[in-house]
């Protein structure tokens, strides 16, 4: 009967972990293009990891990255090009009082993450070099007021651009796509109550929107 329990809970678990995977590879690149700052682990000389927030454009199935043209993290890619790499938003924080007056285990967070593990190497083509960075500029100043950078601009020779291709990318996410649509309404009222300063993005995150002054389930949130 021990067994029977046990090996219900085991199964119970690993359902609830496929339902957490991002199963979409186009909502991976969204969300990884809807963020500013991802972290980026290398190994340095003494076999430490090393971990640095940079920001970052995903393009054509690559991290690409800018830096300085030397430094701990260059030499450390070119020592050592096996590198991870991760992303990850907020949704909401989840207090212990939602579920139970008194046990605070009970308090969760609402996420998403993406973690990659790939090859780093230092771009040394100009051309792919001016991509990567016209790239991350529409990205960040979407609004323009810059000059194009092209292959031939002396500036290239001042910046590095770092390429992560990636051997393994996961996507992870829990937005109430793992309950029922009751329990997933009362979370997302029980949400807008607390009024966090992220209550609002959380619940539109979750499918939600307040349509005449009340909250309506407006799409599932499958990624």
């Amino acid at each position: 009967m021990v067994g029977f329990i046990i090996g219900k809970t085991k199964l119970h678990t690993v359902q609830l972990l496929g339902r957490l995977e991002i199963k979409s590879p186009q909502k991976i690149s969204q969300f990884l293009n809807s963020e500013h700052v991802g972290r980026v682990a290398t190994i340095d000389a003494d076999g430490f990891p090393q971990i640095i927030p940079m920001n970052f454009v995903f393009s054509n199935g690559a991290i690409y990255m800018h830096s300085h043209t030397q430094g701990e993290k260059i030499d450390n890619i070119r020592a050592n090009p096996r590198v991870g790499f991760e992303v990850d938003r907020e949704v909401e924080f989840l207090p212990s009082y939602f579920s139970s007056p008194t046990d605070a285990s009970q308090a969760d967070t609402l996420y998403i993450s993406v973690v990659i593990k790939g090859a780093a190497s230092i771009v040394e083509d100009y051309q792919e070099k001016a991509i990567a960075l016209n790239e991350m500029m529409r990205k960040y100043q979407p609004e323009g007021g810059y000059e194009k950078i092209e292959s031939q601009m002396s500036v290239l020779d001042h910046v590095a651009v770092i390429k992560v291709i990636p051997s393994q990318m996961r996507g992870k996410y829990k937005i109430g796509q793992h309950m029922d649509k009751t329990t997933r309404t009362i979370l997302a009222k029980k949400i807008l109550q607390r009024n966090s300063p992220l209550a609002k993005q959380a619940i539109e995150t979750m499918g939600f929107e307040i349509v005449d002054n009340e909250l309506k389930m407006i799409n599932e949130p499958l990624w």
